[in-house]
């Protein structure tokens, strides 16, 4: 065998290798891969015209100028799980990601609705919002401003959601634990999603960048 030909067998071994660990792990109830890191499969997009790529190992959604809130969203449906995640984004850009939420009309432009967790500089990072949901999950009394999230670095979440519970944290310290059974009546299941928030004319473009996306699911449905 020459050395074009055991290189092309090693890298098919070393991707199948990888695949069938992220299906032992997600069988053991260990976290899997929801990002491959080399492209966008198992994604779709949703609402706005913002653009997603890969860069270094991480997706980067770049705002459109004047396009409304846009989604990339995974093809796979969750409802109990634990979410982890690294992001950094632009100092002028909100963001957030989306958990068991649904896009109306179950198409690609129904607007996406459901359960956000927030990513932003302006001290409210971490507590939930309900996207085209009725606005904030999270109550005006428990939305403590905090420094918690590093403005210009990775910053690491964590949101455990179970039932009506969803807790979340960031950079190691608890931020939100948030009890919401109306919401969980309406959306106890859906996608994961990556907002590029809008933005207006003459402004940007902005970006913000998710890498080590890992999530295990802990219901069986």
């Amino acid at each position: 065998m020459n050395l074009r030909i055991l290189l092309i067998a090693t890298a098919t071994l070393s991707v199948a290798s990888a695949t069938a660990a992220d299906k032992q792990a997600s069988e053991k109830g260990n976290p899997t891969r929801l990002f491959n890191e080399k492209n966008l499969e198992g994604w779709t997009q949703r609402n706005g015209t913002a653009t997603y790529r890969v860069e270094d190992k991480a997706i980067v959604g770049k705002t459109s100028e004047g396009s409304p809130n846009s989604f990339l969203c995974t093809e796979k449906l969750y409802g109990d799980f634990i979410l982890e995640f690294e992001v950094k984004v632009d100092r002028a850009l909100n963001s957030g990601v989306q958990i068991r939420s649904q896009s109306k009309g179950g198409t690609p432009d129904g607007r996406v609705n459901g359960p956000q967790v927030e990513i932003s500089n302006d001290k409210m990072a971490g507590y939930v919002y309900g996207e085209a949901a009725g606005g904030w999950m999270t109550p005006d009394a428990d939305r403590t401003p905090h420094d918690t999230f590093q403005d210009g670095k990775w910053n690491s979440y964590r949101v455990v959601a179970k039932g009506p519970s969803i807790k979340t944290w960031i950079n190691g310290k608890q931020i939100s634990d948030l009890v919401h059974e109306e919401r969980y009546k309406t959306h106890p299941r859906g996608f994961i999603g990556l907002q590029v928030h809008g933005i207006g004319r003459g402004q940007g473009p902005y970006e913000v960048r998710w890498r080590n996306l890992h999530l295990e699911e802990s219901d069986q449905n």
